[in-house]
């Protein structure tokens, strides 16, 4: 596993360490006690000088013994489940470190590094889910005390959200890199995964889709950079040599979709030529016609991104937008009611479910959605403030 530090990559080691000296108060350096009687068991406190001398002088196994020892005279001590945790984590040993780390929120709820620290745990045991929870949490709780953990964990988070599906986010996590000048190869593999729809990790990559992969998280960097003309350099390298490749023109089209719709239309249509069933594809491009005011071209591409995924929240969003906006209120709020079923928490499915009671003159439901799309805008405003 490579982790992003500063720019470059680095092996693993080298990032523990920097992970430690970040999350970690300095430890105090104690000279060992004498050693007590044969026959008189030691004390709490001589076990706690002991286990911080040894992991002072680097005898890390010695001082996991040493806090093991005196964590069972005295389980809640806090501190020493987190010395425990990070020495653990520093020696490998993820499953013990990740159940020390447990102990220690149990005692300290609000330890966002502890938190952040197991999901880097958990991913290494590969219980992602768990993993992606962990790290949001932890940088929701201040986990990211200096812009090298913040480098390592964004990045564990990007991976996470694109194996889980989660494009859009992943893309949003990779944007900080871009703005902040943060480059790797891995990175760029990283970006690429995410870029072209692939729910997967860097490190099972087949060594025929490296190429493709970092051609096209190499264009993406450069447009999250801002870096227009290098972009579409970068983007028209990709298409040249990758005419027939899946999503690419996708990505295109959903990066300049704010800032050039009509450029981004006629990139999602050239995905439909390489790729005539992708859903995905046909929602942009209803999405991009409703933006443009224009539902009647909306609605034949609405029509089959629902045909193609009819359980597909933003499937039923576009389409239910589409008929309500060209005059099909019953059918378009019903479309748009089934959206809500499915992805209660979509502020822009309950913002159309507004206007669709609107225009059918039904102000306390309008004005319940309405409210429901502020109190979702609040909350997610508030998770990204902290």
């Amino acid at each position: 596993m490579v982790w992003i530090m500063g720019g470059v990559s680095r092996k693993k080691k080298c990032c523990r360490c920097s992970i430690t000296a970040a999350l970690t108060v300095l430890l105090f350096a104690l000279c060992p006690l004498a050693v007590p009687a044969q026959n008189a068991p030691p004390s709490f406190d001589e076990l706690a000088s002991e286990a911080s001398a040894a992991s002072t002088a680097g005898n890390l196994p010695q001082a996991i013994q040493f806090y093991q020892g005196a964590l069972q005279l005295k389980p809640e001590w806090a501190e020493g489940w987190w010395h425990l945790g990070l020495l653990q984590y520093e020696t490998n040993a993820y499953p013990s470190a990740e159940e020390s780390l447990t102990h220690y929120i149990e005692l300290s709820p609000n330890a966002g590094p502890a938190v952040a620290l197991r999901g880097l745990c958990e991913f290494e045991t590969a219980d992602y889910a768990q993993s992606l929870k962990d790290i949001e949490t932890g940088l929701s709780l201040g986990a990211a005390t200096d812009s090298r953990n913040e480098q390592i964990l964004r990045y564990h988070a990007a991976l996470l959200l694109t194996r889980a599906g989660q494009y859009q986010p992943a893309l949003q996590e990779y944007a900080w890199f871009a703005r902040n000048g943060i480059s790797s190869p891995e990175l760029l593999l990283g970006l690429g995964l995410a870029g072209l729809r692939v729910p997967t990790m860097p490190k099972d990559i087949q060594p025929d889709q490296q190429p493709l992969l970092a051609a096209a998280g190499e264009a993406a960097y450069q447009f999250l950079a801002r870096h227009e003309d290098q972009a579409q350099k970068a983007f028209d390298d990709l298409f040249r040599r990758f005419p027939k490749a899946v999503n690419a023109h996708y990505l295109y089209g959903y990066m300049l979709l704010q800032r050039d719709p009509d450029h981004a239309i006629d990139e999602f249509k050239q995905e439909l030529q390489v790729f005539p069933t992708n859903a995905d594809a046909d929602v942009m491009l209803a999405w991009a016609y409703l933006s443009q005011n224009d539902p009647q071209a909306a609605l034949p591409f609405a029509q089959k991104a629902f045909a193609e995924g009819p359980q597909v929240p933003t499937a039923q969003l576009v389409l239910g937008r589409s008929l309500v906006e060209t005059g099909q209120l019953r059918a378009g709020t019903d479309r748009l009611e089934k959206a809500a079923e499915i992805d209660p928490n979509n502020v822009e499915i309950h913002i159309a479910l507004a206007h669709a009671y609107s225009e059918e003159g039904r102000k306390e439901d309008a004005w319940r959605e309405r409210m429901l799309s502020i109190q979702i805008q609040t909350h997610e405003a508030n998770q990204v403030a902290n």
